[in-house]
């Protein structure tokens, strides 16, 4: 298994879930490297797959083969031959962008890697479409979402003294006023976040009482500064950069909502977004745009609620329900956390990934000359 960045955290805590399982044995191989790194070590990571995985298969009788990203599924192509001649299948996960990279010659290429695999697991029904769109085949694809760990995060519920805690602590500085209701968001600046879009249109349509903390850094920040500028919002509105784990528990449990205000850009899609699975262990409900694998993730009501995407006085409308509503409020964390630990703990999802392997290795043994040969 190898991935990187934020599919490089969710094939890791995948693979330590898979080994903690009571019916597996799992022998994890892992690259480990910054996004910025990924076009230098991927390439020779991928390459050396080619020996490794025939020999692991050899030396530990492998049942299955599984990548975790479309991008080093790419091996499959040069191994589908040996290993379907022993009987192994494999199976991909893929994430959404690992799906739609607009790279010279990538979207050439991932048909071959389809094509390549016995089975290919979208962690959303959006990705799935998008392996629908490329030639996958439709029994070929099995949804299984993305998961969380459970145990990291220490209660499903906040005090208000814990609360007032956390935002100390994030705010040492007692710019937040003691009575505000805080929204926060957690990603990478991009444009399909939404972010410089939610400080434009929506923010300016709430009260002075909401207040909104986004962390997280990437190639958008300058423009949403340059929006937080623009709309006068300095003193209700803060980026608070990269954060620790720690620091980000600290924020889901300093916040009374969290917003994900995604909008659509074309060739990208949201295939997850598994800090909604972090805040809802923290018993934060999120308000999502209906978008992509964000439909996926939210139900309505329970760890929080959609709104149309690049509606602002949608959204607006959904903040000031929640800022109006203290019985909302009161029962929210309960649902959102245990809605989230019964769907996406990783022993729930583990659970389903043992189930679809297990059955993919026995139609591997019935026919290990002809399976899924094209």
């Amino acid at each position: 298994m190898a991935n990187w960045g934020g599919m490089q955290r969710v094939a890791t805590e995948l693979a330590e879930a898979l080994e903690a399982h009571p019916q597996v044995e799992v022998i994890p191989v892992v690259l480990r490297t910054s996004w910025a790194m990924t076009s230098i070590r991927a390439a020779p990571f991928i390459a050396g797959l080619l020996a490794r995985i025939p020999r692991q298969v050899h030396t530990h009788r492998i049942d299955v083969v599984l990548f975790a990203s479309m991008i080093t599924a790419g091996a499959a192509v040069a191994l589908r031959r040996k290993l379907r001649s022993l009987g192994v299948p494999t199976a991909g996960i893929t994430h959404g962008l690992d799906m739609t990279y607009a790279l010279w010659g990538y979207q050439w290429w991932i048909p071959r890697v389809l094509n390549a695999l016995d089975l290919v697991l979208p962690v959303s029904r959006a990705v799935r479409d998008a392996c629908l769109e490329r030639g996958a085949q439709p029994g070929q694809l099995q949804v299984i979402p993305n998961g969380v760990r459970a145990e990291w995060f220490a209660a499903d519920t906040v005090s208000e003294a814990e609360r007032a805690t956390s935002r100390a602590r994030l705010d040492p500085q007692g710019v937040l006023p003691e009575r505000a209701f805080l929204l926060c968001s957690v990603g990478r600046h991009i444009e399909r976040k939404g972010v410089a879009w939610f400080v434009r249109e929506v923010m300016p349509r709430l009260p002075d009482q909401v207040h909104y903390w986004s962390a997280g850094d990437g190639p958008a920040t300058r423009q949403i500064e340059r929006e937080i500028t623009a709309a006068g919002l300095q003193h209700r509105v803060r980026l608070l950069g990269p954060l620790s784990d720690d620091a980000l528990e600290m924020l889901y449990r300093s916040a009374d909502l969290m917003v994900m205000p995604n909008i659509p850009v074309h060739g990208e899609v949201e295939g997850f977004g598994v800090v909604m699975l972090e805040a809802g262990m923290c018993g934060l409900q999120t308000l999502a745009a209906d978008l992509d694998g964000i439909r996926d993730v939210i139900e309505e009501g329970e760890n929080g609620f959609l709104a149309p995407p690049g509606d602002a006085d949608r959204f607006a409308q959904r903040i000031t329900d929640g800022l109006n509503d203290p019985a909302m409020l009161r029962d929210a964390p309960a649902r959102a956390a245990g809605y989230t630990r019964s769907h996406f703990a990783w022993t729930v999802v583990a659970n389903r990934y043992v189930e679809v392997l297990h059955a993919l290795a026995e139609s591997g043994r019935k026919t290990p000359q002809q399976h899924g040969a094209t």
